[in-house]
């Protein structure tokens, strides 16, 4: 599962020029609740707009309730889970536009982060889903999630993940393809763009996290989208 990734700059926005750049702040490497963009269809055209990763918001989670992580969605059973369910029925499909995702290694014995992009360079555009919520003050936000696949058999993504656990990729989805995704008319036309990305079209290497830094000084994860 992806749990962070490398946002796509504003400067580097050519591939995704069917979308507005973003009109608002976002940091270079997202996390959990941490807002970016998100490309989706508009009632006219296409449209970028600012969400946060995991399609149902920590906030949003009950009291009581054990949290969870809903920032990967698996796509054979996402017509079957609650958090995921409403969205895929209803279309609410997306793009998250990314420089490059992040995945742990255990070749070494310990886990390594690798980081994963295009062999060429150019951005990724990861399918997702996206989900509106209604905050106590009243507003209105959105929240994503990215679908996944199993990569058992996947020359590259099967070297990532614990030995012994399902080894699972993101969906990349091709420049050509970005409008058909967004236009999928039914679920059965969604699911032929859920296909692994050719592993000859990918690249990856090590990338450790720097050390930490004093938890004063850390970021805060629901920093909202400064618009």
């Amino acid at each position: 599962m992806c749990t962070s990734y490398e946002a796509n700059p504003n400067d580097a926005w050519d591939v995704f020029s069917l979308f507005p750049v973003p009109q608002f702040e976002y940091r270079r490497e997202i996390y959990k609740d941490y807002y970016a963009p998100v490309l989706r269809r508009a009632e006219t055209g296409f449209e970028t707009v600012p969400a946060s990763f995991g399609i149902v918001p920590r906030r949003h989670i009950l009291p009581g309730v054990k949290v969870f992580d809903t920032m990967n969605a698996r796509s054979e059973s996402i017509d079957q889970k609650r958090s995921f369910s409403s969205a895929w029925k209803n279309l609410q499909l997306a793009l998250i536009p990314c420089l490059t995702f992040f995945e742990p290694s255990y070749e070494t014995g310990k886990p390594v982060r690798w980081k994963i992009g295009a062999a060429n360079g150019e951005p990724l555009a990861i399918a997702g889903l996206w989900r509106q919520w209604k905050e106590v003050d009243g507003s209105l936000s959105l929240a994503f999630t990215m679908l996944t696949l199993n990569a058992d058999e996947h020359p590259l993504m099967k070297r990532f993940h614990k030995p012994g656990d399902e080894k699972r990729s993101v969906v990349i989805v091709p420049p050509a393809g970005y409008a058909d995704w967004l236009s999928c008319k039914t679920t059965d036309e969604a699911r032929s763009f859920l296909q692994l990305y050719p592993a000859d079209a990918m690249r990856a290497e090590a990338y450790p996290l720097p050390p930490r830094k004093p938890a004063a000084n850390a970021p805060e994860e629901d920093q909202a989208p400064l618009l």
